[in-house]
């Protein structure tokens, strides 16, 4: 069930798969950051953490600028603090954003997993 469709991303609740999806389109900027974040809120507020799959579906993201990865940084040790079950990144089809992430995701030392595909879809 989409709980979120906005331009720049959707948010999803699979209560079958026990997942809460999130889908990125492009690059998010500033301005869409604090509605995204107010939205999430909302969104991980509707479930138990502790019994569901965090999914960040990447596939359409785009490379961000050099100046963007420290808060790309951020975002994801946000992600890992929530207390889910587990957390699935889905890598961008952009062959330099998945790079991106991956190196983001070795400095922070993610307990998640980075994965081709989504594997249920909005």
């Amino acid at each position: 069930m989409i709980v979120v469709d906005k331009r720049k991303y959707k948010m999803a609740i699979n209560e079958v798969a026990k997942e809460v999806q999130v889908q990125v389109h492009g690059l998010m900027r500033a301005e869409d950051a604090e509605g995204y974040l107010v939205d999430l809120q909302d969104t991980i507020n509707k479930v138990s953490r502790q019994d569901y799959t965090f999914v960040i579906d990447g596939t359409h993201q785009t490379p961000v600028p050099s100046k963007v990865v420290p808060q790309l940084e951020q975002t994801m040790q946000f992600y890992s603090s929530l207390g889910f079950k587990d957390i699935l990144v889905v890598k961008p089809a952009s062959k330099i954003a998945q790079v991106q992430i991956r190196n983001v995701l070795e400095r922070i030392e993610f307990t998640g997993t980075f994965i081709d595909k989504v594997r249920h879809s909005m």
